[in-house]
């Protein structure tokens, strides 16, 4: 039965039906997104994944909004998704589908798996692939009941740009809300619990559809209260970017740690008390020999007189105890994940965060290293990787730390006779050699470089010294512990450096990518979303779908797919010239959609504006965009930063947005257009892959072309969009 008999619809019921449907589905999406990418970490690599295949359920359920729209075909695939990741059998299971697929040499995760023998290790790429589809599909089928919904109010509003105009205003609510609740570090129970409230519109008025509708949410959000304990943990956090989870170590396996943190399900670091007090009660553990030259205590021991110093990525506090270990004066700790903070000021035995020698800022490092006028005696790299942290783009979190540009900022923040140090976990060697080459490249000169063994010491990783390296190397020569320890490290693991490795940029800063190139898993993701694509042409029987559209289809999915890559292109630029921040992501999606609403204002305020002058700013504002350098403004006061920036991402999203609904409400069947729409942005998010190789820049060129191939389709009236052809319902 149909949730929405257009018959008991009044105008104002079908403008909050639009207001609640949307807000639900862009709330729904961000916790897929997030959820999955956490406990299945192949999704944080693949990070648009989950928005792709969203948007593909929502574009086939509107191309078929005239059939029954059942909730149940909602439910019944998010619920067995929410069971899969909350029996903890099944979770685990899952959690290991990315090491299956890192056999292919794409992936780079932190853990590996073991193989009994060649013939188990040839059969874990196709399980992999087999898992991920599995949930590529339970996530489709979530999303197409929605997309019926949503096609079907849009279809039968009287005026559509109110219409879009509450869709919108629906999904920045949805944005809203599930960015509060990270802020508030709530878990994803309580994101179910929103679900369920706002599903509660739809469940139907038939009793037996409204009482199955019921069941079904209501073991959803109990289920999902179940999947967030952890027996083995001593604390759980859900910060704004990650989860986080403090366990307890084996002490006979790893008797100098206090603590393990794991984000995301994968080791992140390990907490340990290094004081003097505890080194000297057990040497066995920690040889007299090497008692201050830890990796957390070296940095500052290669400078004579380190009075102020910089640490970047400072975690649970080990590198900010190590520099208060060194007697340094003043400490600024800076690291963007809050809860990680909390944990350390918690945690750590050496109370680091609560000395009054040290200043901490909660902040992107990039956005910090732009934003201070301090000079620093040492900047100090930690172990910065947030290789499970998912992202709307490419790009991941620590991406812009360590590029080129990046560097040359942060060699302008050291004092006189400063020192730089990077200490990183190479487990490839072309990312310690593009390190290597990257620091040649902005000081003129080759870093030192040692690899630190793991030891009771610390975890370890390669350390790179640049900066003022005459300075450095005397204060290894006149300490002969240090200069006798780096000698056999360097003995052990030399590091013979090419330095033909290609450096990071901003514009291509994808650093765990040996070469421009698009990876094989990507090729096999568009291989998998092919196969998802042709089973929905034939369970719907949607013949329309890719062999009787019109121009004014082909028109709207232009459009599409243009707006996905001006998105995801305004989000990575806008992250280097402000930072990026769960707020500064949460601030530029919403200007977009803000954008989008003023559009809508400015279509209906001016109705017989000429299409022809939309598509004359829509294009010139992205020439414009493509030869700016967003990064040239970061030297501007923050605020007034923020406002040009946004100004000049804005412009084309506006431009944009008055095109799509000039045309969207001269169309005949609405759900065809914001079906047809929905599917070009579907082929936007697999276009982005192609910065992997062209590098972000050149996006805006194929935006550019694909608003051009909208322009010239949009030529044939759009009222002659194909009427809905008859499918089975999901």
């Amino acid at each position: 039965m149909n949730l929405l008999p257009s018959d008991v619809r009044s105008r104002t019921e079908r403008n909050v039906a639009l207001f609640l449907i949307s807000v639900l589905g862009l709330f729904l999406e961000l916790l897929l997104i997030r959820w999955i990418g956490t406990e299945i970490n192949i999704f944080a690599y693949l990070q648009n994944t989950i928005l792709v295949v969203c948007f593909m359920g929502l574009g086939m359920g509107c191309m078929t909004c005239r059939q029954p729209i059942l909730l149940r075909n909602c439910l019944v695939p998010l619920a067995i998704l929410v069971l899969l990741l909350s029996i903890p059998q099944s979770s685990v299971a899952l959690r290991k589908v990315s090491l299956l697929l890192a056999t292919l040499g794409d992936l780079q995760p932190l853990e590996v798996i073991t193989f009994p023998n060649p013939e188990a290790e040839r059969f874990a790429v196709p399980l992999g692939l087999a898992i991920t589809f599995g949930i590529m599909f339970l996530v489709w089928q979530i999303f197409v009941p929605i997309g019926r919904i949503l096609g079907c109010l849009m279809d039968e509003h009287p005026r559509p740009i109110e219409a879009y105009s509450y869709n919108i205003l629906g999904s920045l609510i949805g944005i809203w809300a599930f960015v509060l609740l990270s802020v508030f570090y709530q878990p994803p129970p309580v994101w179910f619990l929103i679900v369920t409230v706002l599903s509660l519109f739809f469940l139907g008025k038939a009793p037996l559809q409204r009482s199955i509708n019921f069941v079904l949410l209501i073991v959803i959000a109990c289920v999902s209260w179940l999947g967030d304990a952890d027996r083995n943990s001593r604390e759980i956090v859900w910060s704004p970017y990650q989860k986080l989870v403090l366990t307890d170590p084996d002490p006979v396996k790893y008797p100098s740690f206090r603590y393990f943190v794991t984000v995301n399900n994968s080791w992140y670091q390990g907490i340990q008390d290094l004081s003097k007090d505890k080194v000297r009660s057990q040497p066995t553990l920690y040889p007299p020999e090497e008692e201050g030259l830890s990796q957390y205590d070296i940095p500052f021991r290669l400078h004579p007189s380190p009075r102020k110093v910089l640490i970047v990525g400072s975690g649970t506090g080990n590198d900010v105890a190590g520099a208060l270990r060194q007697s340094v004066e003043h400490t600024t700790a800076v690291e963007i994940d809050p809860g990680i903070i909390a944990l350390g000021k918690a945690f750590h035995p050496e109370k680091p965060y609560a000395a009054a020698k040290v200043h901490i800022v909660n902040d992107d490092a990039r956005s910090f290293l732009v934003n201070t006028t301090d000079r620093y005696d040492v900047i100090s790299f930690g172990l910065l990787d947030s290789h499970t942290t998912t992202a709307m783009t490419n790009a991941r979190l620590d991406h812009y730390v360590y590029t080129k540009d990046s560097l040359e900022t942060a060699r302008s923040r050291l004092a006189s006779g400063g020192i730089i140090t990077l200490n990183f976990a190479a487990h490839r060697f072309f990312v310690a050699d593009r390190i290597a080459a990257t620091l040649r490249e902005v000081f003129g000169v080759e870093p030192i470089a040692f690899r630190i063994p793991q030891s009771n010491w610390g975890y370890g990783g390669v350390m790179f010294v640049a900066g003022d390296l005459k300075t450095a190397r005397n204060q290894i020569e006149n300490q002969q512990k240090l200069k006798a320890l780096i000698t056999s490290w360097r003995q052990q693991d030399p590091l013979p450096f090419s330095f033909a490795t290609k450096i990071t940029t901003d514009d291509w800063p994808y650093f765990y990518l040996e070469r421009p190139r698009v990876p094989l898993l990507y090729y096999l993701l568009a291989l998998m979303l092919l196969g998802l694509f042709l089973y929905t042409k034939w369970r719907f029987q949607l013949a329309a779908v890719t062999q009787n559209w019109t121009m004014g289809h082909w028109h709207f999915f232009f459009l599409g797919a243009a707006f996905l890559l001006l998105e995801v292109q305004n989000i990575s630029k806008a992250a280097v010239a402000l930072g990026n921040t769960w707020q500064v992501n949460g601030v530029i999606i919403s200007g977009i959609l803000i954008m989008i609403l003023l559009a809508n204002l400015i279509a209906a305020t001016f109705p017989r504006m000429p299409l022809t002058l939309a598509y004359f700013g829509l294009i010139g504002s992205c020439i414009l965009l493509y030869s700016l350098d967003l990064a040239d403004f970061v030297y501007l006061p923050y605020f007034r930063r923020a406002i040009v920036v946004g100004a000049l991402t804005g412009l084309p999203i506006l431009f944009s947005g008055i095109v799509f609904i000039r045309s969207f409400a001269e169309s005949r069947d609405k759900h065809q257009a914001l079906g047809a729409n929905l599917m070009g942005s579907l082929i936007g998010g697999l276009l982005q892959s192609l910065t992997f190789v062209t590098g972000i820049k050149a996006l805006l060129l194929i935006v550019v072309a694909l608003y051009l191939a909208s322009a010239i389709t949009s030529a044939i009236k759009l009222d002659r969009l194909l009427p809905a052809r008859q499918s089975p319902a999901l």
